[in-house]
This record gives structure tokens, C-alpha cells and sequence, in this order.
């Protein structure tokens, strides 16, 4: 698969940890103050055909074993939201440079061969496009940003709890503006029975990981 990638990733973000092709993960979720649910297993479908360095950088940090143990930080109805670490750094410290490591916002659009980088569609002035991946289902997953800077997502990942009857795909505030990489295909109901505090237990490659290219995880440091 990663032979046949239909497109080259800018040359700035080549270096970068890149899934090309598809993953899936399964995210296990230690439920708090539930009674009717204790634990969750969350399959996630990533696709990194459509968001090569997004994805990829989800990848590394799940082999780094980087959200194992941490909270949901953000229950609001709205969106479940994670990746947050301990301490002033709001994102992921790269040890093999002590600075965060940031991923460009990405984003293919329907009928391009390759995905725009570092500019929303209203930058682009793409008022009419559509998003190859768009914020269309219970579950979508989406990298979360500065809202004023594009390109400073890190760690911190959400999941859209709305239907898409009351978010239509490009006819809403978040296609366009921010990172889809990925859906949750089993059990995303539970999604929303999710409470600050509850705590991912694991989150582990099932399939696709052949899938991803300079994995950061596998160099010292």
C-alpha cells in the first residue's frame, strides 16, 4: 500500500512520522460514576490516505504509548476531547528535541489529488468545497488547534457528538477549519456517556501500522 500512495506529501513534512493507507486502533476507556457502563472498547478507523501527516502523527504517539492512562478532558455534549499531558505544554514534547511537536492543518477536498496544508477553506476562499472527510457522523475524529494558528495542532484530538442532521457535511463551522483523520466505527454511541475524568486505559494499533512511515517512536530518545 505505502508503495502505491497516490501523492507526495509536501517536502516540510515528509521527515514527519506519515500514514499511508488506512489504520485502525481500538481505544479502551475506563468508565467512572456509571453504573450502566464500566469499560468501552472505541474502534477508530484512521485514514491516511486523506490526511497522511494528521493521521501519522496519531499513529507515533499511540505507539509511544502517549494517551495510555490519560483523561477525557472536555465532555460537553459537544465534542469528547483528550491529549492534553501533564504539566504547561499543551501538546506532545518531542524528546529528540525538547520543543512540541506541531502537525499542519490538512485537508483534502473533493475532486484534488493531494490535500491543502496549513490554510482553512475559507483562507483558501473555497466557500463551495467540499471536505473528503467531513464532520458528517457520530465520531468523527479531528485534531484540536489554537483557533487562531492553523498549523499548531499537537496532541489533543476530539470526537463530534452530533448527528449529522444537525451538522451537515460542509455546511457547518468545523469542515474546513479543522484536521479529520479519522471515525469511530464500533460503539461510538458510548461516546456520550463519556465524563471528564474517565480514563483511556490503552489505545492499540490493530491493524495498518505496516502502514506508516518514519515512525519517531522507533528512535531513541
Amino acid at each position: 500500500m505505502v508503495d502505491g500512495f497516490p501523492y507526495e506529501v509536501p517536502e516540510e513534512y515528509q521527515n514527519m512520522p506519515l500514514l499511508k493507507g488506512r489504520a485502525t486502533v481500538d481505544m479502551k476507556v475506563k468508565v467512572k460514576d456509571n453504573p450502566n457502563l464500566e469499560e468501552c472498547v472505541f474502534r477508530i478507523v484512521l485514514d491516511g490516505y486523506n490526511a497522511p501527516v494528521t493521521a501519522g502523527n496519531f499513529i507515533d504517539l499511540v505507539e509511544r504509548h502517549f494517551y495510555d492512562g490519560m483523561d477525557i478532558q472536555r465532555a460537553d455534549g459537544f465534542v469528547v476531547q483528550t491529549g492534553d499531558p501533564e504539566g504547561p505544554a499543551e501538546g506532545f514534547i518531542d524528546p529528540s528535541t525538547e520543543k512540541t511537536r506541531t502537525v499542519p492543518l490538512e485537508i483534502m477536498v473533493v475532486g484534488e489529488k493531494a490535500p491543502f496544508y496549513g490554510e482553512t477553506l475559507e483562507d483558501l476562499g473555497l466557500y463551495k468545497a467540499q471536505t473528503r472527510l467531513p464532520f458528517n457522523a457520530f465520531g468523527t475524529m479531528a485534531m484540536a488547534r489554537e483557533e487562531f494558528e492553523n498549523n499548531s495542532a499537537s496532541s489533543q484530538v476530539f470526537w463530534l457528538l452530533k448527528e449529522s442532521e444537525l451538522t451537515p457535511s460542509n455546511a457547518n463551522i468545523l469542515d474546513g477549519r479543522y484536521a479529520v483523520f479519522g471515525y469511530v466505527t464500533e460503539n461510538e454511541d458510548f461516546l456520550a456517556d463519556l465524563k471528564v475524568g474517565d480514563v483511556i486505559e490503552s489505545i492499540q494499533v490493530v491493524s495498518g501500522l505496516d502502514n506508516l512511515v518514519n515512525p519517531s517512536y522507533k528512535i531513541a530518545g
